[in-house]
């Protein structure tokens, strides 16, 4: 029997107001074990991208490994080649907000300029299509007084947008894998972030 399949303690309480504090150690020592597969999780997830084109002349997962790649050989921090890397994860569960579902999965463990990047990314990425769309190309405008508004248009031209290439250099995802492991290794914060 393995670990996963030993019988565990569980929580007592059928309404959360009358919970207890035994409740919560059983429910915060699951916790630590879950939040440690969390690395685990995200792999995985990355791989739902494979195989799936929607159109475009490269998977996403081709997309979002070169994307992290461009970064890398650029010479980027590890954080900001796993933002890389991650920017487009939320493809597969939020079709029409993405970047919020990437911003949300890497906030805990990112600097604020890496999550206002993600965060915003499509709409920057935006000024390169909109326009094709029927949208006004020019929305990103809106954050022009934002200090991070150029750091985010350089990483959509230089990393986001050139990363569409069948032919060009694409690091597999076992590449990147001790980075992420790294970056995501513990919270910086989080509203749940145990006390050490």
């Amino acid at each position: 029997m393995s670990q996963k399949d030993k019988p565990r303690a569980l929580a007592t309480f059928r309404d959360m107001a009358k919970s207890t504090q035994q409740d919560w150690d059983i429910i915060a020592g699951e916790f630590l074990n879950f939040a440690a597969d969390l690395p685990d999780r995200i792999l995985k997830h990355l791989l739902l991208l494979e195989a799936d084109f929607g159109g475009f002349p490269v998977d996403r997962l081709t997309h979002s490994l070169q994307t992290a790649t461009l970064a890398y050989r650029d010479g980027r921090d590890e954080e900001y080649v796993v933002c890389a890397l991650l920017h487009d994860i939320g493809d597969t569960l939020g079709t029409y907000n993405h970047p919020d579902v990437a911003a949300a999965i890497l906030k805990p463990f990112v600097s604020e300029e890496n999550h206002w990047m993600v965060q915003h990314h499509g709409i920057f990425q935006g000024y390169n299509f909109f326009h094709y769309i029927g949208q006004d190309r020019n929305l990103r405008d809106q954050y022009k007084q934002n200090k991070l508004f150029d750091y985010t248009v350089e990483f959509c031209q230089k990393y986001d947008c050139p990363a569409f290439d069948k032919n060009a250099e694409t690091l597999p995802l076992e590449f990147f894998e001790p980075m992420l492991r790294r970056v995501m290794a513990s919270p910086r914060k989080s509203l749940y972030k145990m006390e050490e």
